[in-house]
């Protein structure tokens, strides 16, 4: 279905809004790289400082403040979800384990006997 009160309209102040912060997150990764003889810290620093800047400027458009919205609303949905106990987890894995297995089984067993019909039966060969 569509939804018809979804607008696009995106202003040309956003769009340059938007722009700079892909440029601040660029340079971001581009000065981790640029300070390779660096210690790790200045350079892990230099990216989380490109983030940040990034985020900052996507803040202030109106498609950065849904962007950041939506991914807020994606935390939360997250923390909704009822993940399962350890003890749900391992029994799953051991279903699929033993399904492995009896699939490979099967599968060993149709390969063998189509080989001794192939080879025994049709062809002849020993």
């Amino acid at each position: 279905m569509s939804n018809p009160n979804v607008e696009t309209v995106t202003s040309t102040a956003d769009r340059i809004k938007l722009g700079l912060a892909i440029a601040a997150f660029v340079a971001g990764l581009a000065g981790f790289y640029a300070l390779s003889n660096s210690p790790m810290i200045a350079r892990v620093g230099v990216i989380i400082a490109g983030v940040v800047v990034a985020l900052v400027i996507a803040w202030f458009s109106e498609p950065g403040r849904r962007l950041i919205a939506f991914g807020q609303d994606s935390v939360q949905e997250t923390r909704k979800v009822v993940w399962p106990s350890r003890k749900e987890t391992v029994q799953t894995t051991m279903v699929v384990f033993a399904f492995v297995l009896v699939m490979a089984l099967f599968l060993w067993v149709t390969d063998k006997t189509i080989e001794w019909v192939l080879y025994d039966l049709v062809l002849g060969w020993k």
